[in-house]
């Protein structure tokens, strides 16, 4: 064994960046745009995580939607950043009559059995374009992904994720409530 020098980092030194071709279209396979958790950790917060720190957690991590679990690690739903924005902090102050502090990630979790997913062997015969007409039929910004066969949630598909490798923009709109429905179609 032999002892390596050490340099002194100099100040023209920068960071190296992976070369990446975006090859990517919409004929692509959807596994292209997966974000698969056996290689990549999930984005995870406690349930009892302060539901006022959330944003700022979200933005240092660079994500708009996290999964949740609660205190054995279990999966139990997921959070956007737009659950947890002001105007829903505010709504679930009237309505639970609490302080800002006592306002948890439980208050706004969207659990998971009323969420919607791909199925994971679709997935993989599936196309880019595909994926985006789903996500666009249902109002979806996040898919998650299960495996079926073993019940795990095997990873997330993300609107933004897509329109980034794509070099697009992506509109997805929600999807219309009834009272929207009956507002459009009175008009």
């Amino acid at each position: 064994m032999h002892a390596l020098n050490l340099y002194k980092t100099e100040t023209i030194d920068t960071l190296a960046w992976p070369i990446v071709e975006n090859t990517i279209t919409v004929n692509s396979p959807a596994m292209a745009v997966f974000t698969d958790f056996k290689q990549h950790l999930p984005h995870v917060l406690d349930e009892r995580t302060p539901a006022t720190k959330v944003e700022a957690i979200m933005r240092q991590s660079h994500v708009r939607m996290m999964l949740v679990v609660n205190s054995d690690n279990r999966f139990v739903g997921i959070v956007t950043s737009h659950d947890v924005g002001e105007q829903q902090l505010l709504q679930r102050l009237t309505e639970l009559k609490i302080s800002r502090e006592e306002l948890t990630v439980s208050d706004f979790v969207r659990p998971k059995t009323s969420l919607l997913s791909f199925d994971f062997t679709e997935l993989a015969r599936s196309s880019v374009g595909d994926v985006i007409e789903t996500l666009k039929d249902y109002g979806q910004h996040h898919c998650l992904v299960m495996d079926r066969a073993s019940h795990e949630v095997r990873g997330v598909i993300s609107v933004s994720d897509i329109a980034r490798e794509l070099k697009l923009p992506l509109d997805i709109q929600g999807r219309p409530t009834f009272a929207e429905l009956i507002t459009i179609l009175a008009a």
